[in-house]
Protein backbone atom coordinates (compact mmCIF):
# COMPACT_ATOMS: atom_id res chain seq x y z
CA UNK A 1 0.00 0.00 0.00
CA UNK A 2 1.34 3.50 -0.97
CA UNK A 3 2.07 5.75 1.36
CA UNK A 4 -0.10 9.26 1.75
CA UNK A 5 1.56 12.65 0.97
CA UNK A 6 -0.21 15.40 3.05
CA UNK A 7 1.56 17.60 0.26
CA UNK A 8 -0.07 15.96 -2.66
CA UNK A 9 -3.95 15.08 -1.02
CA UNK A 10 -3.80 19.10 -0.28
CA UNK A 11 -2.88 19.62 -4.05
CA UNK A 12 -5.53 17.52 -5.04
CA UNK A 13 -8.41 19.10 -2.76
CA UNK A 14 -7.10 22.53 -3.91
CA UNK A 15 -6.88 21.78 -7.81
CA UNK A 16 -10.96 20.27 -7.12
CA UNK A 17 -12.26 23.04 -5.65
CA UNK A 18 -10.71 25.75 -8.32
CA UNK A 19 -11.86 23.25 -11.03
CA UNK A 20 -15.40 23.29 -9.63
CA UNK A 21 -15.72 27.07 -9.12
CA UNK A 22 -14.21 27.81 -12.51
CA UNK A 23 -16.19 24.44 -14.44
CA UNK A 24 -19.03 23.76 -12.46
CA UNK A 25 -19.61 20.37 -11.07
CA UNK A 26 -19.98 18.68 -14.15
CA UNK A 27 -16.10 20.40 -15.31
CA UNK A 28 -15.19 17.84 -12.64
CA UNK A 29 -13.81 14.34 -13.43
CA UNK A 30 -10.61 12.25 -11.36
CA UNK A 31 -9.17 12.16 -15.02
CA UNK A 32 -9.04 16.04 -16.16
CA UNK A 33 -7.56 16.89 -11.86
CA UNK A 34 -5.52 14.55 -12.23
CA UNK A 35 -3.49 16.24 -15.18
CA UNK A 36 -4.54 19.26 -13.38
CA UNK A 37 -2.61 17.81 -9.92
CA UNK A 38 0.00 16.64 -12.51
CA UNK A 39 -0.48 12.96 -11.12
CA UNK A 40 -1.91 9.77 -11.66
CA UNK A 41 -5.51 8.93 -11.41
CA UNK A 42 -5.05 6.25 -9.48
CA UNK A 43 -3.03 8.46 -7.06
CA UNK A 44 -6.42 10.36 -6.02
CA UNK A 45 -7.82 6.83 -5.12
CA UNK A 46 -5.03 6.53 -2.14
CA UNK A 47 -7.04 9.70 -0.34
CA UNK A 48 -10.90 9.67 -1.87
CA UNK A 49 -12.96 6.49 -2.41
CA UNK A 50 -14.54 8.25 -4.93
CA UNK A 51 -15.97 11.49 -6.53
CA UNK A 52 -18.61 11.63 -4.18
CA UNK A 53 -16.40 10.65 -1.22
CA UNK A 54 -13.66 13.79 -2.87
CA UNK A 55 -16.84 16.42 -2.78
CA UNK A 56 -18.16 15.55 0.57
CA UNK A 57 -14.77 15.93 2.52
CA UNK A 58 -13.85 18.79 0.53
CA UNK A 59 -17.27 20.32 1.91
CA UNK A 60 -16.51 19.14 5.20
CA UNK A 61 -13.06 20.45 5.43
CA UNK A 62 -14.53 24.01 4.02
CA UNK A 63 -17.25 24.20 6.80
CA UNK A 64 -14.60 23.27 9.39
CA UNK A 65 -12.57 26.33 8.18
CA UNK A 66 -15.68 28.94 7.83
CA UNK A 67 -16.38 27.65 11.61
CA UNK A 68 -13.11 28.41 13.16
CA UNK A 69 -13.49 31.78 11.63
CA UNK A 70 -16.55 33.10 12.23
CA UNK A 71 -16.53 31.78 15.72
CA UNK A 72 -13.24 33.76 16.10
CA UNK A 73 -13.36 35.47 19.68
CA UNK A 74 -17.46 34.89 19.12
CA UNK A 75 -19.94 33.81 22.12
CA UNK A 76 -23.73 33.33 21.81
CA UNK A 77 -24.21 35.05 25.00
CA UNK A 78 -22.50 38.32 24.11
CA UNK A 79 -23.90 41.82 23.10
CA UNK A 80 -25.90 41.24 20.14
CA UNK A 81 -24.34 44.37 18.47
CA UNK A 82 -21.14 43.43 19.50
CA UNK A 83 -21.17 40.00 18.48
CA UNK A 84 -22.79 40.64 15.24
CA UNK A 85 -20.33 43.08 14.35
CA UNK A 86 -17.82 40.62 15.12
CA UNK A 87 -19.48 38.23 13.37
CA UNK A 88 -19.79 40.35 9.89
CA UNK A 89 -16.32 41.06 10.34
CA UNK A 90 -15.36 37.37 10.68
CA UNK A 91 -17.17 35.99 7.95
CA UNK A 92 -15.17 39.01 5.67
CA UNK A 93 -12.02 38.06 7.17
CA UNK A 94 -12.83 34.53 5.71
CA UNK A 95 -13.88 35.48 2.80
CA UNK A 96 -10.69 37.37 1.89
CA UNK A 97 -8.87 35.10 3.38
CA UNK A 98 -9.70 31.59 1.62
CA UNK A 99 -11.72 33.39 -1.19
CA UNK A 100 -11.70 29.79 -2.98
CA UNK A 101 -13.03 28.29 0.05
CA UNK A 102 -16.01 30.43 -0.09
CA UNK A 103 -17.20 30.08 -3.74
CA UNK A 104 -16.37 25.97 -3.43
CA UNK A 105 -18.64 26.36 0.12
CA UNK A 106 -21.48 28.97 -1.59
CA UNK A 107 -21.97 26.45 -4.57
CA UNK A 108 -21.88 23.25 -2.83
CA UNK A 109 -24.11 23.65 0.45
CA UNK A 110 -27.30 23.22 -1.32
CA UNK A 111 -26.59 21.08 -3.83
CA UNK A 112 -28.36 17.50 -3.99
CA UNK A 113 -24.24 16.35 -4.14
CA UNK A 114 -24.24 16.54 -0.26
CA UNK A 115 -24.98 14.18 2.06
CA UNK A 116 -27.08 15.69 3.91
CA UNK A 117 -25.71 14.66 7.41
CA UNK A 118 -24.21 17.54 9.51
CA UNK A 119 -20.65 17.96 10.85
CA UNK A 120 -20.24 18.40 14.72
CA UNK A 121 -18.63 21.86 13.53
CA UNK A 122 -22.00 22.71 11.41
CA UNK A 123 -24.39 21.58 14.03
CA UNK A 124 -22.32 23.37 17.06
CA UNK A 125 -21.94 26.50 15.00
CA UNK A 126 -25.95 26.48 13.83
CA UNK A 127 -26.26 25.86 17.89
CA UNK A 128 -24.18 28.65 18.88
CA UNK A 129 -25.73 31.17 16.67
CA UNK A 130 -29.42 29.89 17.49
CA UNK A 131 -28.29 30.42 21.06
CA UNK A 132 -27.17 34.40 20.48
CA UNK A 133 -30.47 34.83 18.58
CA UNK A 134 -32.57 33.93 21.15
CA UNK A 135 -30.28 35.76 23.85
CA UNK A 136 -30.73 38.75 22.14
CA UNK A 137 -34.59 38.66 22.03
CA UNK A 138 -35.05 37.27 25.80
CA UNK A 139 -32.83 40.92 26.58
CA UNK A 140 -34.95 42.50 24.17
CA UNK A 141 -31.90 43.84 22.03
CA UNK A 142 -33.64 43.08 18.94
CA UNK A 143 -37.31 43.11 17.75
CA UNK A 144 -38.73 39.17 17.69
CA UNK A 145 -38.83 37.73 14.35
CA UNK A 146 -39.50 34.68 12.61
CA UNK A 147 -35.88 33.00 12.23
CA UNK A 148 -35.91 33.66 8.44
CA UNK A 149 -37.11 37.54 8.44
CA UNK A 150 -33.69 37.84 11.31
CA UNK A 151 -31.29 36.41 8.56
CA UNK A 152 -32.57 37.80 5.76
CA UNK A 153 -31.97 41.11 7.51
CA UNK A 154 -29.10 40.16 9.36
CA UNK A 155 -26.84 39.13 6.81
CA UNK A 156 -28.65 39.64 2.98
CA UNK A 157 -26.87 43.15 2.87
CA UNK A 158 -23.70 41.78 4.17
CA UNK A 159 -23.84 39.03 1.34
CA UNK A 160 -24.85 41.21 -0.98
CA UNK A 161 -21.97 43.81 -0.33
CA UNK A 162 -19.64 40.34 -0.39
CA UNK A 163 -21.21 39.68 -4.15
CA UNK A 164 -19.87 42.79 -5.44
CA UNK A 165 -17.29 42.84 -3.93
CA UNK A 166 -15.69 39.36 -5.47
CA UNK A 167 -17.07 40.21 -8.20
CA UNK A 168 -15.29 43.45 -8.02
CA UNK A 169 -18.27 45.69 -9.58
CA UNK A 170 -21.86 46.95 -8.85
CA UNK A 171 -24.67 46.83 -10.23
CA UNK A 172 -24.38 50.17 -12.22
CA UNK A 173 -21.28 48.07 -13.62
CA UNK A 174 -18.95 49.92 -12.18
CA UNK A 175 -15.70 48.76 -10.19
CA UNK A 176 -16.03 48.11 -6.43
CA UNK A 177 -14.27 47.27 -3.19
CA UNK A 178 -15.94 46.55 -0.08
CA UNK A 179 -14.00 48.81 2.74
CA UNK A 180 -14.35 48.91 5.84
CA UNK A 181 -16.10 52.14 6.49
CA UNK A 182 -18.40 50.91 4.19
CA UNK A 183 -18.97 47.40 5.69
CA UNK A 184 -19.48 49.54 9.19
CA UNK A 185 -22.09 52.02 6.91
CA UNK A 186 -24.11 48.89 6.08
CA UNK A 187 -23.70 47.06 9.81
CA UNK A 188 -25.11 50.01 11.72
CA UNK A 189 -28.32 50.46 9.05
CA UNK A 190 -28.45 46.73 9.54
CA UNK A 191 -28.74 47.21 12.97
CA UNK A 192 -31.35 49.83 12.82
CA UNK A 193 -33.63 47.65 11.09
CA UNK A 194 -33.23 44.95 13.87
CA UNK A 195 -33.70 46.90 16.97
CA UNK A 196 -36.84 47.18 18.90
Amino acid sequence: MRTKDENKEWTIREKAMEMIVQEGFDGLSMHKLAKAANISVSTIYIYFKSREDLLNQLYTAGVEIFVQETMKGFDPDMDFEAGMWLQWRNRFHYIRQYPMHYHFYEQFRNSPLIKKQRSTEENAFKMAMKRFYINATEKGEIVSLPVEVFWALAYSPFYTLVKFHIDNVNMSGLPFSLTDDLLQLTFQQTMRSLRI
